[in-house]
């Protein structure tokens, strides 16, 4: 019986969310294991919202070679001492192919580890390994690791709970909405990443010519680039930089006719929330991150399509098969 197991996932939100149906599956084939998630700082307060599928939460210092975080060498031997004082049953790799991480898992000293390895590595035991599958959606190449180990896959779809206290952040943001209206999220944590601000522009004139208030979202440190969209534009927009935190972020997608965006955390929260999106992809993986329901979600590849003009009629197409199903005034109780 696994009666203490880790998770090893040091990443950022859109990472995490696609790791969530495995998670999900671990959880329900595991109902009474005490399950911590080992993550960045950040992932605290995802261990918060998902406390139904984690028990506890220790941050990961970093390690070389990892590039998610600075590291400080001089924290790691007192990090694997109390990695090793937990006595886990099982550590599950679910980083990435294991190239750095699966000798450094070892260190934790679990009684088991498992998760993906490279074919040129080192497998540390083929019944709890898994050779990583290079070509498959982030959501599925996890599912294939759960059901290696014997796990049941419970489904392919993305989480993000809502609670009384986001819809209670995003009403103290004093937000000007008016519905129906369209999230445009320009930002990304690389600026590789990000389609220009005068391409958003343009999208989003097509969307506020089709009766949308066009909502521009982000973080404090985007509004210069938000600024620059707005700019850009022909149609008025609310810029609300700064001003949601997380899940408020949340409720203000749940309650929105669509997402436009890189692809970045916020794509994956509107996959979650199923609510519409349109997905610019920058970085040449878009087999890879883009949501598994193309009905709801369009990604554009823009390594291989760059046209504006396909953009544009995605989002219309998908606002269109909207009309008749959008709120009018503030959704409530999304939870």
């Amino acid at each position: 019986m696994m009666r203490k197991i880790a998770v090893f996932r040091a990443l950022q939100l859109g990472d995490m969310l696609c790791a969530i149906p495995a998670i999900r599956s671990l959880r329900i084939a595991h109902p009474k294991a005490h399950i911590t998630l080992l993550g960045l700082p950040w992932a605290k307060a995802l261990v918060q919202r998902f406390n139904q599928y984690f028990d506890a939460f220790i941050p990961f210092p970093g390690f070389p070679g990892l590039p998610e975080q600075e590291v400080d060498v001089r924290q790691l031997p007192a990090f694997f001492t109390a990695m090793q004082q937990q006595e886990f049953s099982l550590v599950l790799q679910m980083q990435g192919n294991g190239s750095i991480v699966n000798p450094m898992v070892a260190l934790m000293g679990a009684r088991h580890t498992a998760g993906f390895w490279r074919k040129e590595d080192y497998c540390p035991d083929p019944d709890h390994y898994l050779e990583y599958p290079d070509t498959v959606p982030e959501v599925i190449r996890h599912l294939m690791l759960m059901e290696h180990l014997g796990i049941k896959p419970q489904g392919e779809q993305l989480e993000f709970p809502l609670t009384p206290q986001d819809e209670k952040d995003l009403h103290a943001a004093h937000l000007k909405l008016k519905y129906p209206y369209v999230c445009v999220h320009p930002g990304s944590r690389g600026a590789w990443r990000q389609w220009p601000p005068a391409a958003f522009a343009v999208v989003a004139d097509k969307i506020a010519e089709m009766g949308y208030q066009v909502v521009l979202t982000g973080t404090a440190e985007e509004h210069p680039l938000m600024a620059a969209v707005a700019d850009h534009m022909q149609n008025p927009s609310l810029n609300t930089a700064g001003k949601t935190n997380l899940g408020a972020m949340g409720v203000l997608l749940k309650g929105a006719a669509m997402l436009l965006s890189n692809c970045t955390g916020v794509a994956h929260m509107a996959d979650a929330l199923q609510t519409p999106s349109v997905i610019i992809s920058m970085d040449g993986e878009a087999q890879r991150w883009a949501a598994l329901n193309t009905e709801l979600h369009r990604t554009i590849d823009w390594t291989k399509e760059q046209d504006i003009a396909a953009v544009t009629a995605a989002a219309q197409a998908l606002l269109a098969e909207r009309l008749g199903k959008l709120p009018t005034q503030p959704l409530a109780r999304f939870f």
